[in-house]
């Protein structure tokens, strides 16, 4: 047996800092960049019994990933340990996928009811990400061509994934939801989970939720998980003490705690996330693209910064906070209603008021470098309607609103190839744009050559 399922990245338009606090809001997008996990039975021979779980990422050196799993004792749920495995195999643990494995596994177990004689089939998990996850894969010598018809969209990567620059487009909550969503679909009988049901996204985005921030070892806002379980959306997070009281994988009553928490049936695990889909839209004509600016930024602790600043001015805080919820949800509404002409003032209202919590919280959010190539980039290119440094902030990849059609695109790409001379830095036009859709079941046929 085998299936592909994806999720999707995520862009944070409007919202930054903002959507850690339930009293406001995030406009979140989701990418067409996508995480893709294809699972596939490991066939034993007969009368050998395998207890082993392969997760590979073949696009980077040494990234295998070979697990056993066991039952623990006192309702603690499965517990995976890493093996050692070849030459492929990498000696350093992935917590993404271990925390991930960990989670999945325990919610399927007490889902399908299996008794302590049952256990679960072995299965290798191939993982496959869409090349604007890392930057620049075109300059990689080791570029995939030749590796079946998905070879241009997987570049083959000449160095380990943890050495692979990310451009900030929320790859590890892609992954954590693919990884989930895989495994859910794999293991578990259609009646019991299918992702493309409305109760399917709602077990997927809780337990991935869950996974994701014991695999952070923080609670985050979530608005990651929730773009690439549902795709573009308005978002209001999740409050924190629904995950405040999940023992540690393997601990004793965690398989019990978990399954309560995902279900949220019970008072205290009701899951208070608002995802509205339909609050979110693009004017036809108008796409979201992105730069990757290849430089990247601590969003740790730039978010502890501002947090830190906020909770010292706790009035101003307030009040530039509401304000920019008002402006936020301005550029909303304009681009639901298609009134093209208005986002230009609207995104520099929003800007206006980032810049300024940057410099009251000593953080640089819109940094001099990303406002003067902002700035250029609405003077100097026709189309172009306005562009924010989404999320966080910093040096991560910048979000465009363009005209969407293909003079544009290439006006894009000749303005950023002449100043990444003038300025003797690296910014490209990345293939990326804004999509509506979340997780979902894919066609295996894409990812010939590769499994």
């Amino acid at each position: 047996m085998a299936l592909a399922v994806s999720a999707p990245g995520k862009v944070l338009l409007a919202g930054g800092y903002l959507v850690l606090d339930r009293n406001y809001t995030g406009l979140v997008f989701g990418l067409s960049a996508r995480i893709n996990v294809i699972s596939r039975d490991i066939q034993a021979s007969p009368g050998v019994h395998i207890n082993e779980i392969i997760v590979r990422s073949p696009q980077f050196l040494k990234a295998e990933w070979r697990y056993g799993y066991h039952l623990a004792d006192e309702d603690g749920g499965i517990k995976t340990i890493q093996l050692q495995g070849g030459a492929s195999a990498s000696a350093k643990g992935n917590p993404f996928v271990e925390t991930t494995l960990n989670y999945a596994l325990t919610y399927i177990t007490r889902r399908a009811a299996y008794g302590t004689t049952q256990t679960l089939k072995p299965v290798t998990l191939t993982i496959l990400a869409d090349n604007d996850y890392y930057s620049s894969p075109s300059n990689n010598s080791n570029a995939a061509a030749g590796k079946g018809s998905g070879g241009s969209r997987f570049a083959a990567y000449s160095t380990t994934l943890e050495d692979a620059h990310k451009t900030g487009l929320g790859s590890s909550a892609a992954l954590v939801t693919a990884l989930t969503a895989s495994l859910l679909s794999h293991y578990l009988d259609p009646s019991l989970f299918d992702l493309a049901t409305d109760e399917g996204k709602r077990i997927l985005h809780n337990l991935a939720q869950a996974a994701h921030c014991a695999a952070q070892g923080k609670v985050g806002s979530g608005f990651d998980v929730a773009a690439a379980v549902y795709g573009s959306s308005h978002y209001r997070r999740f409050s924190p003490s629904i995950l405040s009281s999940l023992p540690e994988a393997g601990k004793p009553g965690f398989s019990a705690k978990l399954f309560s928490v995902v279900n949220g049936k019970d008072a205290e695990s009701q899951w208070d996330t608002e995802v509205v889909k339909d609050a979110v839209s693009l004017p036809k004509g108008v796409a979201v693209r992105m730069c990757d600016v290849d430089c990247g930024s601590q969003t740790v602790g730039m978010v502890k910064q501002v947090l830190a600043w906020r909770a010292a001015q706790p009035k101003e805080a307030k009040e530039l906070w509401d304000e920019l919820q008002r402006r936020n949800e301005k550029l909303a509404s304009v681009l639901k209603e298609g009134k093209t002409e208005e986002i230009r003032p609207v995104v520099h209202a929003i800007r206006e008021l980032v810049r300024k919590m940057g410099t009251e919280s000593g953080v640089p959010i819109e940094p001099d470098s990303q406002k003067e190539l902002l700035d250029a980039l609405e003077e100097g290119v026709e189309g172009v309607y306005g562009g924010v440094v989404p999320g966080a902030g910093g040096y991560d990849a910048l979000a465009l609103l363009v005209r969407d059609d293909e003079e544009t695109t290439k006006r894009l790409e000749e303005f950023l190839s002449e100043w990444s001379k003038k300025k003797g830095g690296k910014v490209r036009l990345m293939e990326v744009s804004g999509e509506m859709e979340g997780a979902r079941k894919e066609n295996l046929l894409k990812y010939q050559g590769w499994i």
